[in-house]
């Protein structure tokens, strides 16, 4: 979800997964189990009264009084299993249909919960028809699969009556009628023992009693199991995505003195043949350094940071990090969770890392100082913060939790496209006033980064991504320090060290 690809085929509709299909296989397991307990003790007991009431057969003298029990164990063992293949046939035809019902409801109610976040941006766009398109698409989808399951289930429902019927009044009373025939039996014996092996039938049927039921189980568990499989997979990501192309990513670290360095670093699509879209040879970045990336859209800004962040998947390359910093990635979008504020500041930390007093701080320093006095709140009149705040606020509070975590390497996924210049000098100004030796790497959709309220940059220097080539170099010429100190805080013109001898002035 992070890469933003799929290396294989995604596990669709997790939360019908996690919610309906754990459920039913634990329910569905927890049956089978009691069932398969109840056909053995019946066939016990069942198999015990036929043995019984065995009598000899005429023509079967060498089994003795086992001839009618050898019978009618005879005609199940002939009748059943014919019919449990067939019951395993439908079977697999309603597991198969159940996966799809599974996926076509778990899809419809998905773009349901997805409609009621977006219902403004559908709204304000008029998109109201071509949402009821998309509805109308994922329902005439569960409409065809559940017509075919009701048509496979009525046909299973159909053959369960036929067998049943011809088991009971057939296959039932045929080992019997031989010795019943030939006064081995009388009418109640006859009659007894038939209801018996009738008794015995039903018991040996209760798989194919049990089918729909067992394929549902079976889509449950295969759904289950798919999930629990892709979440395995990509316990090694980079294993994980090696499966489908070229992910091939070095991470190591250093001397914080040295900063972070990036070496012969190349991005690329999935596919083992794919053609890097970004190179980079050799990148680094001081500590304390503001690096700008500059580039067309799509060149690969984003991507570049991600990779350097362990987000990308493909590619491979060499990155050095500074040893024991601690990164901060802030994106341009910015989603809350349903916690309190102090939470939300504190994060990727714990609330209890940090006091009331650091965080308010925090928020102050951020600009956000009106919401102090709702630290421990959840909510604030009925709605969650991710409704409270404004795009602009919320990036304002990715300010706060860089004052309070005091990152050293930090990187700027367009943090401040919803902040006008104002707000994104102040976004700017805040970090740099309160981190004073964070290296900072930044994308923005600005050509010319900002600058602080007295004209002073923000940005040392700049990378450029130019047809999928990242170079670095400053963002001004260098000059000697003394030469740079001098033009900033020139000396009073009385002092002599300006003036020039007169006689050379004569000259």
């Amino acid at each position: 979800a992070q890469h933003g690809s799929s290396a294989t085929a995604a596990p669709d509709n997790i939360d019908q997964r996690v919610q309906e299909s754990i459920k039913d296989m634990t329910g569905g397991a927890i049956g089978l189990a009691m069932g398969v307990f109840s056909v053995f003790t019946s066939l016990y007991f069942v198999g015990g009264a036929l043995l019984a009431s065995s009598v000899e057969v005429r023509g079967l003298e060498l089994l003795g009084s086992y001839g009618s029990v050898v019978l009618a164990l005879l005609a199940v063992a002939l009748y059943v299993p014919f019919n449990t293949w067939i019951a395993v046939k439908l079977g697999g035809m309603l597991e198969w249909l159940n996966i799809r019902m599974q996926k076509a409801e778990g899809s419809y109610r998905g773009e349901l919960i997805t409609l009621l976040r977006r219902s403004f941006h559908v709204a304000a766009s008029q998109g109201e028809d071509v949402q009821k398109t998309i509805h109308g698409r994922l329902y005439l989808d569960i409409d065809r699969t559940w017509s075919k399951f009701n048509v496979v289930n009525t046909i299973y429902s159909g053959f369960e009556s036929v067998y049943n019927f011809v088991g009971a009044k057939i296959v039932a009373y045929g080992p019997g009628l031989v010795p019943f025939i030939h006064n081995g039996l009388d009418l109640k014996g006859y009659i007894t023992g038939s209801e018996q092996v009738n008794a015995l039938i039903s018991k040996c049927s209760w798989f194919i009693h049990v089918m729909p039921s067992l394929a549902t189980l079976r889509a449950n568990s295969q759904r289950v199991m798919e999930l629990a499989n892709a979440i395995e997979n990509v316990q090694q990501p980079q294993e994980f995505y090696s499966q489908t192309g070229r992910s091939d990513f070095s991470y190591a670290s250093q001397n914080p003195v040295f900063g972070l360095t990036i070496q012969k670093l190349e991005l690329a699509h999935q596919g083992e043949d794919a053609t890097p879209f970004l190179s980079a040879a050799n990148l680094r970045f001081r500590r304390g350094e503001w690096t700008f990336l500059k580039g067309e859209s799509g060149c690969g800004k984003t991507s570049l940071i991600k990779a350097i962040n362990c987000l990308w998947p493909y590619g491979r390359g060499t990155i050095v990090f500074p040893e024991g910093v601690k990164n901060f990635y802030a994106a341009q979008e910015v989603k809350l969770q349903q916690v309190s504020l102090k939470q939300l500041v504190c994060l990727p930390g714990s609330e209890r890392d940090h006091s009331d007093a650091q965080v308010a701080s925090a928020l102050h320093k951020a600009g956000l100082g009106d919401f102090i006095e709702h630290l421990t709140d959840e909510s604030r009149d009925g709605k969650n913060w991710d409704q409270v705040l404004s795009g602009g606020q919320k990036q304002k509070l990715v300010v706060a939790r860089i004052v309070l975590q005091q990152p050293g390497l930090l990187f700027l996924d367009e943090a401040t496209g919803a902040l006008d210049p104002e707000g994104k000098i102040a976004f700017h100004q805040a970090i740099k006033d309160n981190c004073p030796d964070v290296t900072v790497i930044s994308v923005m959709h600005e050509a010319v980064p900002p600058r602080s309220l007295t004209g002073a940059e923000f940005y040392h220097s700049v990378v450029a991504i130019a047809d999928g080539v990242a170079t670095k170099k400053p963002l001004a010429p260098s000059l000697p320090r003394e030469l740079t100190t001098i033009l900033v805080q020139p000396r009073p013109v009385e002092d002599k060290w300006l003036r020039f001898p007169r006689r050379l002035k004569q000259k």
